[in-house]
């Protein structure tokens, strides 16, 4: 078993509050709605969006290597725009990983946007070793997604707002 940790942080021209809205407050509704190539739905299992949530994002065929993740609200910071999580079932659990914790945080800019702060610590299956390669390419996925939510979120300027 091997404890590991990666981390990423991009700069994004979207105002925090406005990210924090559509990503993290109505994410069930806004990311299968930008990103339909990655997920078919997200549904929330149990509670009301805060702390202790349950939500289940399935993702599209396309995504080969699982069809769904369930994940648990940890904390939810809206003033300080931070979110952490917990995957609890699916996904790369019981294959690769024995646990992996999430947190996001939005730092805003005074030159405007935020700065998109998103580090993931895992615990590895007795016997298996991080994937360096599958961890650039987790990266750049989720680089990816979020380019495509700025973009979204700067061609709609009153969403989220």
């Amino acid at each position: 078993m091997v404890s590991g940790s990666s981390s990423t942080e991009e700069v994004v021209q979207v105002e925090a509050r406005r990210l924090w809205n559509a990503t993290t407050k109505d994410s069930h509704n806004f990311l299968p709605k930008v990103l339909p190539e990655v997920f078919t739905s997200i549904t929330i299992l149990q509670g009301d969006g805060g702390v202790g949530t349950v939500k289940q994002l399935n993702f599209t065929p396309g995504k080969k290597d699982f069809s769904f993740i369930k994940e648990r609200v940890d904390e939810l910071d809206e003033e300080n725009f931070v979110y952490k999580y917990t995957a609890i079932e699916g996904g790369p659990l019981g294959k690769q990983l024995s646990s992996a914790c999430f947190e996001v945080k939005l730092v805003p800019r005074k030159e405007g946007g935020c700065v998109a702060r998103w580090t993931c610590n895992y615990e590895t299956l007795p016997g298996v070793q991080p994937d360096e390669g599958k961890l650039k390419e987790i990266k750049e996925d989720s680089f990816g997604m979020l380019k495509k939510v700025e973009q979204y979120l700067l061609s709609n300027p009153n969403l989220y707002c």
